[in-house]
């Protein structure tokens, strides 16, 4: 087998390294020591751990180690015997005749007094993630310390935890070393808007403790922030000591000193990745890891690759926010001109970096659009002469469309795997038709993830060429898209999945298509989700009429039309979540949740509820959720308009509307805009002479203002409109396609929509409106439907042959709501309960 090549170090580094060797040859035994338990795992999306379901960040398996012959040491290196060419570990030694070292790095955690407390917390590897959600289910108040691109994911992090977030940065602006001050100020409030509070220019003294826990962050100035969480995300550091103790060469601010081959001082040994020194600096980026990796691998089968230092661009999406910058985005050269473009209103800004004569392209920021960043680092690259630097900014004029795929066959288009767009135009052309394959051939887009986009659209440009069209196909049953579909069911006339399958698909259906024409049924017809025909397709939520949450217990959603509620509704809603010992949390669409619910409590909650006069708020489905609305004129001095009473007028009207995603709305009063109704996607706000309608807004991951469609319209026009966008929309999406996305890709935009919806300019505006009436006329409360049909009440059974709950399930008391006891034989009802006349 030749000879044995050692490895420290299992992260993304040292796997590539294993993966390129491996891919040129077979010649040398490996052996690869690792203290973490894990196979080498993609820590670029750790933040990704939070969602549900887990992820699997795993980037190799134990049988494609086995495949390639590496023996894996889960042990840690303790030291490195350079002269007998051993590394010994806490319980063995392991020799070598060429040894790599990938060992990373580590959180720097600055000196600050409390530090070392309970509840405060590094954000590197999967141990720190568990350990963070473990402590965030007892937490409200969490603090991250460092606002750059790490301190930004932890931020997101502990929001998707449900914690009131918070980010203090050392420096007057976020990601410093990557955004200007515009920037950064753009995405200080498209974070802010997330409702994360940001703290630039603070110095963090001490962290103050209350029973050995974090209670309190404070700062030099004077202020302080209340926290039950603190993460350190201030920068890491390279983790040399294994070179520091057996003599190799570390540079003055830290790291293995290396050279263009990646040799240390020692010719048989190698550093890679984030422990690595090259010209005194240290990179903390997977991207010139994985060359150093490829570096190493060419040379030791042969090879001349040499590392002349790394492209430090960086394109990724931050809460949500697409930032990207390249080159000298600062402007540090000398003679350095800025060119920039910001329009905050749509919450973007671009800037290039020329040469002091114009003519070369040295960096560039975008934040909001990242569509260029392909063409503008491409030109950084190769150093094109530019024609015009304004016209790398400007937006395209109307009817202009630039290219974001012109390209050349050299063009980088995956940085952290070096893949050219000539590699993928060959593989493409070789038989890969659709992303996943093309992603396995080329390895482009595995690794940040960040040329996706790009990725996509040269596979749809060049499929395109070949005269093939990109499969818009729902999924491998039907052989059409959801816009397809939806047609030939309205035209046809379909009523089930079944009859449809029959006719225009095949097999059994899957997870894909069957909620997909679920849904189509029920904005089309409003037959009730849990007909016999209708369950077995329906999404997990919409089968019982409740979100799932992740203890397997149920959430409970009353619908609040416009956030009016009176007070005896008040009392109902506490008498209820005592009786049935429920958490109660208020939304963020002015309604009250009721946690806790276990699955044969919920038609007990819903009939109590209901005798309340609640009606069901739709929280399970895709559909019209909640109209948001301030007080309006009724009670507010800068009030102009009644938002409350529209507000209910259309929440009543939409309510139980379902479409391919959910659809949230707002009415502010006035331009003051306290029910946000520009992050909806329906969002009406008061004028002098009317409303203004804006369409397309979206406040969550993906953050967008939505646009204005019409101004200064009276309340009848302004229905109207709002039917006719509502079912256009449901019309022609794809499925799990939010408004935002739909008007993003809809070709000619908002105009284009203004002229349908507005102009009628397809004649479709009476149609549309009928289709709403419809509705309207169809409308039932599902849950009261359920309570009048003893059929549907069996879903809502832990057992088939037993009205007896799980008595398996135990419930934990959180933040202070203690569940009381709930006593089985007395509290529970015999089913069906059927409501009387």
């Amino acid at each position: 087998m030749g000879e044995r090549i050692v490895v420290v170090g299992n992260g993304m580094v040292g796997h590539k390294f294993l993966e390129v060797l491996r891919n040129r040859t077979q010649d040398f035994r490996l052996t690869v020591i690792s203290e973490e338990p894990h196979l080498a795992y993609d820590r670029v999306r750790l933040s990704e751990f939070f969602h549900e379901p887990r992820p699997n960040l795993s980037l190799g398996t134990w049988e494609q180690y086995a495949a390639w012959g590496v023996e894996r040491v889960n042990d840690r290196a303790v030291a490195i015997d350079r002269e007998r060419k051993v590394v010994r570990t806490t319980r063995q030694e392991v020799p070598y005749d060429v040894l790599v070292l990938a060992t990373g790095a580590y959180p720097f955690v600055p000196p600050i007094e409390g530090r070392d407390l309970a509840g405060c917390f590094t954000y590197r590897t999967i141990e720190d993630v568990t350990r963070i959600e473990a402590w965030a289910r007892n937490s409200q108040k969490g603090v991250v310390i460092g606002g750059g691109l790490l301190g930004l994911e932890a931020a997101g992090a502990l929001l998707r935890l449900g914690l009131e977030t918070h980010v203090v940065e050392f420096a007057p602006r976020l990601m410093p070393m990557q955004l200007d001050e515009l920037g950064a100020r753009l995405l200080k409030e498209k974070i802010e808007a997330m409702g994360i509070g940001v703290h630039l220019s603070k110095v963090t003294q001490r962290i103050e403790a209350r029973d050995g826990r974090v209670r309190a962050v404070h700062f030099a100035d004077g202020e302080s922030l209340e926290a039950d969480l603190v993460i350190f995300a201030a920068g890491i550091r390279p983790r040399d000591e294994l070179a520091r103790s057996c003599g190799l060469e570390v540079g003055e601010r830290g790291g293995i000193v290396i050279d263009e081959y990646c040799r240390t001082s020692d010719p048989h040994i190698y550093a890679i990745g984030d422990c690595a020194a090259y010209k005194g600096r240290f990179y903390g980026l997977v991207g010139p890891g994985y060359e150093m990796a490829r570096v190493v691998a060419e040379r030791l089968t042969g090879g001349e690759r040499t590392f002349t230092g790394p492209d430090l661009s960086t394109k990724l999406k931050l809460l949500g926010v697409e930032v990207a910058s390249f080159g000298d985005a600062l402007a540090q050269t000398k003679g350095a001109r800025e060119v920039f473009y910001s329009n905050f209103d749509k919450g973007i800004y671009k800037k290039v970096v020329v040469s002091s004569d114009r003519k070369r392209l040295l960096g560039g920021i975008l934040v909001g659009d990242t569509s260029d960043y392909a063409r503008f680092h491409n030109l950084y690259l190769d150093g094109s002469e530019l024609e015009d630097p304004e016209h790398l900014l400007l937006p395209p004029a109307k009817g202009e469309e630039v290219a974001r795929t012109s390209l050349p066959l050299t063009a980088r288009v995956c940085s952290c795997e070096n893949v050219t767009k000539g590699t993928i135009l060959e593989a493409i052309r070789s038989g890969h038709r659709d992303l996943t394959s093309l992603k396995k051939a080329t390895r482009a887009g595995t690794g940040c993830g960040g040329c996706v986009p790009v990725l996509d659209e040269i596979l749809k440009e060049e499929l395109k060429r070949l005269g093939e069209k990109a499969s818009d196909h729902l999924c491998e049953h039907f052989p059409y898209s959801r816009r397809e579909l939806f047609d030939i069911i309205r035209v046809k006339g379909y009523r089930t999945f079944d009859d449809l399958l029959r006719d225009y698909g095949k097999g059994y259906g899957c997870e894909v298509c069957k909620p997909a024409v679920a849904s189509i049924l029920a904005s089309l017809h409003n037959e009730h989700v849990l007909e016999d025909a209708h369950a077995p397709i329906q999404d997990t939520n919409d089968r019982f009429l409740a979100n799932i949450q992740r203890d397997g217990t149920y959430s409970v959603v009353p619908r609040v039309p416009g956030g009016e509620i009176t007070p005896d509704q008040l009392i109902a809603l506490g008498q209820v979540a005592k009786k049935y010992g429920l958490y109660t949390k208020i939304t963020g669409g002015q309604r009250v949740d009721l946690f806790g619910a276990r699955l044969e409590q919920l038609p007990h909650i819903w009939a109590d509820l209901i005798a309340a006069g609640f009606e069901s708020g739709h929280a399970y489905a895709k559909a019209v959720r909640t109209v948001k609305s301030c007080v309006g004129s009724t009670w507010c001095r800068y009030g102009v308009q009644d938002s409350v009473g529209l507000a209910i007028r259309l929440e009543n009207r939409y309510k139980g509307l379902r479409a391919p995603h959910k659809i949230k709305m707002g009415v502010s009063g006035c331009t003051r805009e306290c029910a946000e109704a520009q992050g909806k996607d329906v969002g009406v706000i008061a004028t002098e002479r009317g409303w203004n309608l804006y369409v397309g807004g979206n406040g969550g991951m993906r953050p967008r203002h939505a646009d204005l469609l019409a101004a200064d319209l009276d309340e009848e026009t302004l229905v109207r409109y709002i039917d006719r966008f509502l079912m256009f929309y449901i019309r022609t999406a794809d499925k799990l396609q939010r408004t935002s996305v739909w008007l993003e890709k809809l070709e000619g935009g908002i105009d284009y929509l203004r002229e349908v919806i507005v102009e009628d300019k397809l004649g479709l505006a009476a149609e549309l409106e009928a289709q709403m009436a419809r509705h309207i006329e169809s409308y039932q409360c599902e849950w009261k439907a359920v309570l009048e049909d003893p059929s549907k009440l069996r879903h809502f059974r832990h057992f088939v042959n037993s009205d007896a709950p799980d008595d398996n399930i135990v419930m934990v008391p959180q933040r202070g709501q203690h569940r009381p006891a709930y006593d089985f034989e007395r509290d529970t009802l015999p089913l069906p309960v059927v409501m009387g006349e």
